[in-house]
């Protein structure tokens, strides 16, 4: 059997996607004849005995584009020439795009035909390699023929997580050693300086400027607050560690190594010069402050939020201008789509009656802090510094992106009387993936699932032996800025009292263009100034005295700590059931909401240190860094402090149902992020799981299909259409244009309002022209409807705190154009709650005012047909401009998922989804 193979860097990073013409074709041949390696692995006739597994042959699951993320040079240098693809680099794909298709026909009994088997074990016909890595006799490591996933059996823990290691290593080395330098601020003198690596680099390392030591600092806490367990977890992650070194020396020596080392000029082809650097626990650490800023903290945005409030009462004044601002951050908003739906209340981070000690700056007077200095060559051109603004503006933003979703029902509504789930991550479309699937069989340990790429010691998301748990980003404020005041220069504030100089946290690259990444050479340097308040962001003037703004996380200095739950999700003798889970999760710092269900049983539970703030504080904006208005009990040597207790997250055990979709948890629980109000894509769970809930008998296929049906629904169309349609309807359309545009919308909206082709496989959508008049309309209606009464100002503020639009073609978020996320951050509640003011209907919360023609019923419609016209005159080359992947006009294309290189291997995109990228099916049929 073939060896498996690797690819590339993130989103955006640049490499072997440009490998230059002259590689291509006949000559890549003569390359491919001496780089071809003896590859093959022992085949096994000995089955993999499932351990314990209570599932019943109803666990299922799905990671695109494949198990396989490694490749060799010559198996990148085909599928450059010609498209071939490695072994199981994307034989997850297909089945995956296929259920946008295949959904209304599913039954349980064709859900594999999507979905992967997820039960424990490897039949004897299915095992495709045995291996005993490094020659250990303590860890075996089986693939299985149809997807080429490990399972990893160990007769010691030390032997199971090497298995670990070493199988992930074989997997996704060249992205683990990616995201270790993207961790540490070092992609671009890895992996070269295209701009896109620039910002890449940039944005995470603004998020956590650590250095060697803060790293290390990190993993001795961890070890030394949590006994035995964190003593395990270092045992465990030392020997994962010498798993992944193995298996780069093991691939070094046989010369079957990633060949992007080779295309990024780290190894030669010839002579196999250069070297691999092995792997060290604070890599661990690293990668883990990735993951951490990506999916799990929430928070930030008080500068944003201070400054569109300052617009707000200068155009209506300080009172109106207040409640104005208030009605459209919706922190509580009382028509909001919930997780938990009890009624009970949660309360944190609710607006104070009388706030203390906030520092809102001059008008005007905010600039950010710069992090880029000392550029030469390619760093100095406009593309370079374009990628810093961008990268500024996503890691200061409160709207981190995700699009995890969850659904699950309590057995007392299904047709087994087990409770079923689906649910999933959604962490973007990359290739390789940055999840990765597993079974880890060993002593203390016995999951399958997925983790990220280089923190798979444990499965982070999966199945036990009889439960499965997800997750989603909840996005919980645990940011919080702080206006330090400065002296003696603007590197030194108060602390305490006393001046005291910054601390200045550097991190130098360079780069020359290799075969991968033909950028011109150049160099910077990062600059971070960090204070006991955290690192500084934004400077101003607060009554016209010069501050620095800085934000403290409370998940600063401790993304290693987590490891400790996951830890404990794995071992089957501490998760018993929902509480022993919930108990499990508390120990994990970032901000998710996560999900449980087994035979008998479902749970939710909220996670993250939510620091308990000073009386008065509110969390929406920037306060003084001063004791009073201090985290209590704030440590900040550190970074600890006292944190709400588990009782106070939102959590619940055996609800009727549970839906998440990244919106609010429960009553009186802000978060983050704007637009929490009345219209939100979970709203589209909501409706459809609370729909089956009413009827009983839900099935694992009936749960899947209407997470499938919500992943194809526009939700402005579904949600918010119709109440726009009736505004026009009050009187006769009688422009010919803008009447046949009603007409294909409403043709469009009795069908479903979904972004679907025709038949499989067309790359057209059916209803295309009214999907391309609502695509166009959305920003021009949202314009012409708040900018007249907000005015100019405070309208660009405000699409500063929430953008107006998240559709499928748009570029938006970590990831860009073609991520499948959508409708997670838009104006939809906003224009629901403005149209149904105006048509006189009843709404709860409503904005601070009337906007659509003033709150005129005829005023409002003339703004709808005037721009509804307007939209429908544009054709689809206006509509969908193209790019680099797509032409113009081609809007199947434009909404379509790329699987973005990270390596050097290539996939073709597929049919728009808004879907978790790694999901389970699951529903358990027994209990321990």
């Amino acid at each position: 059997m073939s060896r498996r193979t690797s690819r590339t860097a993130l989103d955006r990073l640049r490499t072997p996607g440009r490998i230059p013409g002259f590689l291509k074709s006949a000559s890549v041949c003569a390359l491919i004849v001496g780089l071809l390696s003896p590859l093959s692995q022992t085949a096994a006739a000995a089955e993999v005995t499932a351990v314990n597994d209570h599932c019943g042959n109803q666990c299922s699951d799905i990671l695109p584009p494949g198990q396989n993320g490694n490749a060799t040079l010559a198996q990148i240098l085909l599928n450059q020439a010609f498209g071939t693809q490695p072994a199981h680099a994307e034989d997850q794909l297909g089945p995956y795009a296929n259920l946008a298709k295949g959904y209304s026909t599913l039954t349980n009994a064709t859900i594999n035909t999507f979905f992967n088997d997820a039960s424990f074990g490897v039949p004897a016909d299915q095992v495709a390699s045995t291996v005993k890595p490094a020659g250990r006799a303590d860890v075996t490591i089986v693939r299985d023929k149809k997807t080429g996933v490990p399972h990893i059996t160990g007769t010691t823990r030390y032997g199971t997580e090497f298995g670990a290691g070493y199988a992930a290593a074989e997997d996704r080395l060249w992205l683990m050693d990616v995201f270790r330098h993207v961790g540490r601020g070092q992609l671009t003198s890895f992996a070269g300086g295209d701009p896109s690596n620039q910002g890449l680099e940039q944005q995470f390392w603004r998020h956590a400027p650590y250095a060697e030591a803060d790293l290390q600092a990190q993993i001795d806490n961890a070890i030394a607050t949590n006994g035995a367990r964190g003593q395990q977890a270092l045992a465990d992650a030392n020997a994962y560690l010498a798993g992944v070194n193995a298996y780069i020396d093991a691939s070094d020596s046989g010369r079957y190594f990633p060949g992007e080392y080779v295309l990024t000029g780290h190894k030669d082809s010839i002579t196999n010069a250069g070297s691999i650097a092995h792997f060290k626990i604070t890599d661990l650490v690293a990668l883990a402050s990735v993951i951490g800023a990506l999916f799990g903290s929430g928070g930030g945005g008080e500068v944003d939020n201070a400054i569109s409030l300052l617009a707000a009462q200068e155009k209506y004044g300080v009172e109106q201008g207040t409640a104005v601002w208030e009605s459209f951050r919706e922190r509580n908003d009382p028509e909001a789509v919930m997780t938990l739906h009890d009624g009970r209340s949660f309360p944190y981070a609710v607006k104070p009656e009388d706030p203390q000690g906030e520092a809102l700056p001059d008008p005007g007077s905010v600039v950010a802090e710069p992090l880029v200095y000392d550029r030469t060559g390619s760093a100095v051109g406009t593309n370079a510094t374009g990628a810093s603004t961008a990268a500024t503006g996503t890691a200061m933003a409160s709207a981190r992106r995700g699009m995890s979703n969850a659904l699950v029902v309590s057995g007392d509504h299904t047709a087994s009387g087990h409770p079923v789930a689906v649910f999933g991550p959604q962490t973007g479309y990359f290739a390789p993936q940055l999840l990765l699937l597993q079974e880890l069989q060993g002593p203390g340990i016995s999951a399958r699932g997925a983790s990220f790429a280089g923190l798979s010691m444990y499965v982070e998301l999966g199945r036990g032996q009889d439960y499965a748990w997800s997750a989603t980003t909840s996005g919980q404020d645990i940011i919080d800025t702080y206006a330090v005041e400065l002296c003696q220069d603007d590197f030194h504030y108060l602390y305490r009292g006393t001046c005291t100089p910054m601390e200045k946290i550097e991190q130098k690259n360079a780069w020359k263009p290799t075969t991968a990444d033909g950028t011109a050479a150049g160099s910077y340097t990062m600059r971070a100034w960090r204070t006991k308040y955290g690192p500084v962001e934004y400077r101003a003037t607060v009554g016209g005295k010069k501050v620095a703004y800085t934000t403290l996380r409370s998940s600063f200095l401790h993304e290693a700590d987590s490891i400790i739950g996951f830890q404990m999700l794995n071992d089957p003798d501490y998760v018993t059931g929902p509480q022993s889970f919930q108990s499990a999760v508390q120990h994990i710092n970032y901000t998710f909401n996560w999900f449980y269900a087994d035979s008998e049983h479902t749970a939710y539970y909220n996670s993250g240190d939510n620091p308990v703030r000073a009386s008065g504080v509110d969390a929406e904006f920037p306060v003084w860094a001063r004791p009073a208005y201090e985290w209590r009990n704030w440590e900040p040597t550190t970074n600890t402090a006292a944190y709400t207790p588990a009782s106070a997250h939102p959590n619940s055990v055996d609800q009727d149902y549970y839906i998440s979709w990244n919106n609010k948890q429960a009553r009186d629980y802000a978060t983050a992020p704007w637009g929490n109000g009345s219209v939100h894509r979970g709203n589209l769970l909501e409706d459809r799981v609370k729909k089956l809930v009413q009827a009983g008998g839900v099935t694992r296929a009936s749960l899947t299909k209407a997470m499938a049906e919500a992943a194809l629904a526009d939700l402005r169309a579904e949600d918010v259409l119709p109440d726009l349609l009736k505004v026009i309807d009050t009187s006769p359309v009688t422009d010919t244009t803008a009447s046949a545009a009603v007409t294909k919308l409403r043709t469009w909206l009795a069908a479903g309002g979904r972004r679907t082709e025709t038949t499989a496989g067309s790359k057209t959508y059916a209803d295309a022209d009214a999907i391309r008049i609502l695509d166009a309309w959305w920003p021009l209606l949202v314009k012409a409807e708040f900018e007249p009464g907000l005015g100019t100002e405070l309208y660009t503020a405000m699409t500063h705190n929430l953008p107006i639009d998240e559709s499928p073609s748009a570029a938006h978020g970590p990831t860009g154009a073609h991520a499948g996320s959508s409708f997670q951050y838009g104006w939809w509640s906003y224009v629901d709650k403005d149209i149904r003011a105006v048509l006189g209907e009843p709404v709860r919360g409503p904005l601070g005012r009337a906007y659509c023609g003033g709150g005129a019923l005829g005023a409002c419609r003339d703004i709808l047909l005037t721009t509804l016209k307007e939209a429908a005159g544009r054709t689809a080359a206006q509509v969908y401009p193209g790019d680099t992947l797509c032409a113009a006009g081609n809007q199947w294309c434009a909404d379509s998922i790329v699987q973005r290189t990270l390596g050097g291997i290539k996939h073709g995109n597929i049919s728009w989804q808004n879907r978790p990228t790694y999901q389970q099916v699951v529903e358990f049929t027994s209990h321990r």
